[in-house]
């Protein structure tokens, strides 16, 4: 089975409430590879490979966040993985 690749950008209030963290979190426990950073618009841009089913399940996550998050949307794009990250880390 080929590898997908899930870019999200999170919007609404997921700065300061340790979403990255908890992102790379999550994303470790499924085996996903890829980045999590603030943009300066105070948005959340997620960039993850593994297998389709993994990356909806963090997707799912997503859609919450931690427990201080208030999520209001999700924009996302999915393409065929690029197989460019050996892991999943947090770009600060």
């Amino acid at each position: 089975m080929t590898d997908r690749r899930l870019e999200a950008i999170v919007h609404g209030f997921v700065q300061g409430v340790f979403f990255r963290h908890n992102t790379r979190l999550e994303a470790t426990a499924l085996d996903l590879t890829g980045t999590v950073r603030n943009l300066p618009n105070g948005a959340v841009q997620v960039v993850a490979e593994g297998p389709e089913e993994q990356l909806h399940r963090l997707l799912a996550w997503l859609r919450h966040g931690p427990e201080l998050a208030e999520v209001e949307r999700i924009d996302e794009a999915w393409s065929d993985a690029a197989e460019t990250y050996s892991d999943f880390g947090i770009v600060r």
